[in-house]
């Protein structure tokens, strides 16, 4: 009785307040279709007459990233189009949105202020240009974060917990005027959550940067993050610095290199040949061992026997243990303790056996370090911040 009582509340809300940011031009609000990997995001956006009130000037020009486009028009205006075909009409502040707007086309203005980052990894795009005041709500508490200054934001109250993304604080996030939800591909997997969130008025913008073939392409949604907030040149600034760091011209060392983590029931997962971990063992100048892996599923990922893993890696020059995932791994006795079987690789008993810290899936914008750690990994240079040897 109560979650009927709430949902009737919210959405007399959403009625009573048709000037809330995302409502839109009726607020029918985006399409929620399903991505479509044939066609790229936006694809004859620019040519569309968008509105008799616009003027279209010219359309970002990306590097990397093929899931977002960013058409630019006079007066400061932006259309943004993700790969999953909703859009989005950034309004410049103190200008208001075209009487003739599209029904689906979400209207969000700028810049943004008080955002409610449920996709986690995201927070690491406004750490990195500077644009934390941006950030009004988290969905995670303090203790579930690693990376700098968001537990302390978070218990200064600087931050607000809104709940989880698959469970939301409307009642917070209505009350506390939050101007854009980023979510990433899991709130997919809540279609209904999504629906209530976009029937309450919220734009609700879903993050594809997983989905970029190329970490940079990943890296490269700081670019529309800078947008939305007005930092573009932070943004452009901290992304062609990472998107340096991993393409530096690096010498192919022939080291092959394991990534895996042991889950609670023993088995092995290992990240597939496609997936962005391969692609920066592969720049930083190594040779993923399982390059001829991949499911096809849309973790990266695929879990195997211990025999099987043991039957590529024996021979392995570096095992990396993904300490993310099942808890951090303090020696090679502990890993041994897991599996008394990796004694009889041979990168175990060379010492060469490193682990990722907890903040690494976290830093999205770290990427370019990553690859420069595992070259120095590769190298024995030394002087790693994402990964560290074990002893």
């Amino acid at each position: 009785m109560k979650k009927k009582i709430l949902a009737v509340m919210l959405a007399a809300l959403c009625m009573a307040l048709p000037v809330l940011a995302g409502c839109g031009n009726g607020g029918s609000g985006g399409s929620g279709a399903a991505a479509d990997e044939s066609v790229p995001a936006g694809e004859g956006a620019a040519e569309e007459a968008l509105s008799s009130e616009l003027t279209f000037t010219e359309r970002m020009d990306l590097a990397y990233a093929q899931c977002f486009t960013v058409d630019r028009y006079e007066g400061g205006y932006a259309l943004i189009t993700i790969r999953d075909g909703d859009r989005y009409l950034l309004v410049p502040e103190g200008a208001e949105a075209p009487a003739d707007l599209p029904e689906d086309v979400w209207v969000i203005k700028g810049p943004v202020k008080n955002t409610y980052v449920a996709g986690t990894a995201d927070m690491d795009y406004f750490l990195a240009m500077n644009a934390m005041d941006c950030v009004g709500f988290t969905s995670l508490e303090a203790d579930g974060w690693y990376l700098p200054e968001v537990p302390d934001l978070i218990e200064n109250g600087d931050i607000l917990f809104a709940g989880k993304y698959s469970a939301p604080d409307y009642e917070l996030l209505l009350g506390q005027g939050c101007d854009l939800i980023i979510e990433n591909t899991m709130i997919l997997h809540s279609p209904a959550i999504l629906e209530q969130l976009r029937a309450v008025g919220f734009p609700v913008l879903v993050d594809y940067s997983s989905y970029e073939p190329d970490i940079r392409g990943r890296m490269e949604w700081i670019r529309l993050y800078g947008l939305l907030c007005g930092h573009e040149a932070e943004a452009e600034a901290a992304f062609e610095a990472q998107a340096a760091a991993a393409t530096e011209e690096r010498e192919n060392t022939g080291k092959t290199v394991a990534f895996f983590y042991i889950t609670s029931s023993g088995t092995f997962n290992v990240r597939n040949s496609d997936d962005y971990v391969a692609q920066m063992i592969e720049l930083a100048g190594g040779r993923y061992i399982f390059d001829d892996l991949s499911s096809g599923n849309a973790t990266g990922t695929t879990s195997i026997q211990v025999e099987e893993f043991l039957a590529a890696a024996a021979d392995v020059d570096y095992l990396i243990y993904n300490s993310t995932i099942e808890g951090e791994m303090e020696s090679i006795d502990d890993l041994l303790e897991r599996c008394p079987q990796l004694a009889d690789c041979r990168a175990v008993r060379e010492g060469h056996v490193f682990t990722t810290g907890k903040s690494m899936y976290q830093s999205v914008m770290e990427l370019g370090t990553v690859v420069s750690d595992i070259h120095a990994m590769l190298t024995g240079e030394g002087g790693m911040v994402y990964i560290e040897p074990l002893s």
